[in-house]
Formats: C-alpha cells, structure tokens, sequence
C-alpha cells in the first residue's frame, strides 16, 4: 500500500473497501454536517446564497391578469344596472310579441348573494354523480348482455343507501 505524506497527515493511495466505507462515513456524519453548522453560523452565508447584483430580493406584483378582480361596486350602482338591462331584455321581447319577463322578480333572484354548497354537500353531489354513472355503464353492460335496464335514479338512490345507510 503506499502512502502519501502531506503536513504530517498520512494519506493511504490504496484504500481497501471497508476503509473507504468508513471514510465516506465519517465524511457524511462528521465533516460534512460541521461544514454546514459552521457554514450558516460563521460565515451567514446561508442568507445570501441567491443573493447578489443580479438577484431579486423582493417580491414583485402580479400582473394585472394573475389578480382577482377587486369587488369595489356599490351595491346600489349594480341593482341600477341590472334593473337597466332587464328592462331592455324585457322590451326586445315585448317588440318580438314574446311573453315579457317580471323585471323586479328577476332582478331580485339575480341580485340575491350566492351560497356556494357546502364542502360535505359538494361531496356528497360528487358521490352521487358517480355511483349514477357506475349504474348508467351497468345498464349499457346488463343491455348488451340482452338483460332487462334497471332504473337509473331507483338504483342510484339503492347503492348510495347501502353504501352510506339509510337514515
């Protein structure tokens, strides 16, 4: 085996498996995590690695199509503008001879705030859309097999019980 000198440290040129195993584990359990410490404590180098003349260190604003819309309409502004267009709707349809629409009626339905479902109703609707379609690709099997189609909605609301339980 030779042997390489340097400042007094003896360095093995020809190191046999389980002393370059041992070398990589001292390595990666001993230097390399003190670098690291040594690294972020000494030096706060770890603050500015992508920092520099070119870099970018603050945030910059969304362009205008990546925001949401700000809601700053006056509600009274856009019951005005509703009731406007109804009223233009409901006279084109009455210049056409069609049956005129009740503008107040609808302008109250439209301008009314929207409750979204809520997360436990949304999915049971998911649930449900998808045991019907597991039914309805049933049905296509059971009418290519010759056999009698059961009914969609009878046997949707029969799994959704047994899987869930009748309450």
């Amino acid at each position: 085996m030779w042997r390489f000198t340097l400042w007094g440290v003896v360095f093995a040129l020809a190191m046999s498996p389980t002393s370059q195993c041992l070398l990589v584990l001292l390595f990666t359990g001993v230097a390399a995590p003190v670098a690291g410490f040594l690294f972020r404590r000494v030096s706060g180098g770890w603050d500015s690695i992508g920092k520099g003349p070119l870099a970018i260190d603050q945030d910059l604003p969304l362009p205008g199509y990546l925001r949401s819309p700000e809601a700053t309409v006056d509600p009274a502004i856009q019951a005005a503008e509703v009731r406007q267009m109804l009223e233009a709707k409901a006279s084109r349809l009455r210049r056409r001879g069609a049956p005129p629409i009740d503008v107040e009626a609808e302008a109250t339905r439209l301008l009314e705030p929207k409750q979204a479902p809520s997360v436990g109703e949304r999915q049971r609707q998911q649930l449900r859309t998808e045991v019907r379609q597991l039914v309805v690709s049933r049905n296509e099997r059971r009418l290519r097999q010759g056999r009698e189609p059961l009914d969609v909605e009878a046997e949707t609301d029969r799994q959704l019980a047994d899987f869930i339980g009748s309450s």
